[in-house]
């Protein structure tokens, strides 16, 4: 079997206004910037927000990073940390890729 990659899948948090759209919570261009940094490193595959009501999102880390470095990357992020969201991480099997 190969190696599993790893999803950080992030709701909002206790901190979350509701009815308030995503881009304009407060904090959460410090939680755009933390996840820039790893996609700068290229140790994030791609992620983004989701756009329907419940919002949250996931972010999708390249192959071979470790669980460790990203759950310790996930709770270090300044928009968990305030409580504007909170996280899970998830192993993800890719089964289907082009």
């Amino acid at each position: 079997m190969k190696a599993p990659q790893f999803v950080v899948m992030h709701i909002p948090g206790p901190a979350w206004k509701p009815g308030v759209p995503v881009f304009e919570q407060d904090g959460l261009d410090l939680h755009v910037g933390h996840y820039a940094s790893l996609h700068a490193e290229g140790k994030l595959h791609m992620g983004g927000p989701f756009l329907d009501p419940r919002s949250g999102g996931m972010m999708i880390a390249a192959p071979g990073v470790e669980e460790d470095e990203l759950r310790a990357f996930a709770a270090a992020d300044p928009a968990v940390r305030s409580g504007l969201l909170t996280f899970e991480l998830r192993p993800w099997l890719v089964g289907m890729q082009r």
